[in-house]
């Protein structure tokens, strides 16, 4: 049987189509999840404008964000049932032998190949999964909020595993996208006082961020930096899509400050970053997620105590999944949900 996919067949931009796809075969490990809600994300678009810098396996079914209905399971699959609510975590392919998968950190193993570019992802109807991926849905929580579980993970990692922030901390976050939108929410439950930046054309996102407690910035983000003692902020949390905000952010942070760096830019740096150096910053990198992260965030969900409902801005079927996209590839909305 075949189903509909959203499928990036080729690396020239806008090579995303509609593709029947046969249904997936599960091995022994493996559950076969029916599709309740799946997540246009930011990696979404770079690949569909071919702006992306990671390796992808053409022709390759788009989407790593998403929860539904597990329909089979293998037959070495003894902890989940037909008809269990879940969501599944993005790190299809790893090794487990992997000196980072044995510590638990196997988003970080270099062999790890992920769903929507290393193996077929959750744009369909229909997405094989393997059982070690999973985590169960609470009840009461909806499928389109259980499927932004990921982006929140992105932004937990970040936020809180992967930055010093102490209560009382000024944290600026650039780029007012699905992430830096979560980063700063978090960081706001962190008890931060957090601007978030952005560009003109953000104008929308902002007000998105400013019913998250948070102050937002158009242009110039430096006088807020370092508005307290002049001195910048404590924590910049770089998550635009370009690597040159990073001189923002290290033109901006205080001297033995944080800056940490969620963001991909495909483009190298032109800048000297000796201020690094200087001013005796911590640059952290932040990637991913892993196991207990997904089980905080899920719990967050459950709880209301991190709502993603105003980042929501629709949802959409498959066959509209170019008006999803475009959506928010030109800013009218934080985060398109597909509902295959």
């Amino acid at each position: 049987m075949t189903h509909p996919a959203v499928v990036n067949f080729a690396e020239e931009p806008h090579s995303v189509e509609i593709r029947e796809i046969e249904e997936p075969d599960i091995g022994a490990d493996d559950v076969l999840l029916q599709v309740a809600a799946v997540g246009v994300c930011g990696s979404d678009l770079h690949q569909w404008t071919s702006q992306h810098s990671w390796p992808v396996n053409y022709p390759v079914v788009l989407g790593h964000e998403f929860a539904g209905i597990i329909t089979a399971v293998g037959k070495n699959v003894l902890s989940w049932r037909e008809g269990d609510r879940v969501v599944s975590e993005t790190a299809a392919v790893i090794d487990p032998d992997n000196p980072m998968t044995r510590r638990g950190l196997y988003n970080l193993d270099t062999s790890r190949k992920g769903f929507g570019y290393g193996v077929n992802g959750a744009m369909t109807r229909y997405v094989r999964v393997p059982a070690r991926c999973l985590h169960a849905v609470p009840e009461g929580l909806a499928f389109e909020k259980a499927a932004l579980t990921e982006p929140c993970c992105v932004a937990y990692n970040a936020t809180i595993k992967n930055s010093r922030i102490d209560p009382g901390d000024r944290v600026l976050v650039l780029g007012p996208g699905t992430i830096g939108i979560l980063c700063a929410a978090l960081a706001r439950q962190a008890g931060a006082e957090v601007a978030i930046a952005g560009l003109p054309q953000d104008v929308g996102r902002l007000k998105i961020a400013e019913q998250y407690g948070c102050h937002t910035i158009i242009g110039d983000a430096l006088p807020w930096a370092r508005v307290r003692d002049g001195l910048g902020a404590d924590v910049v949390i770089d998550a635009a899509g370009v690597s040159a905000t990073l001189k923002l952010a290290i033109e901006a942070v205080r001297p033995a400050g944080w800056i940490t760096k969620v963001g991909w830019g495909p483009k190298p740096l032109d800048f000297n970053i000796d201020p690094i150096v200087q001013k005796n910053v911590t640059l952290q990198g932040s990637f991913s997620h892993h196991w207990s992260i997904w089980e905080r965030i899920l719990a967050m969900l459950a709880s209301n105590q991190l709502d993603v409902t105003p980042i929501i801005g629709g949802q959409w079927s498959l066959e509209d999944w170019e008006t999803a996209f475009t959506k928010m590839h030109h800013g009218d909305v934080v985060k398109s949900v597909l509902t295959p």
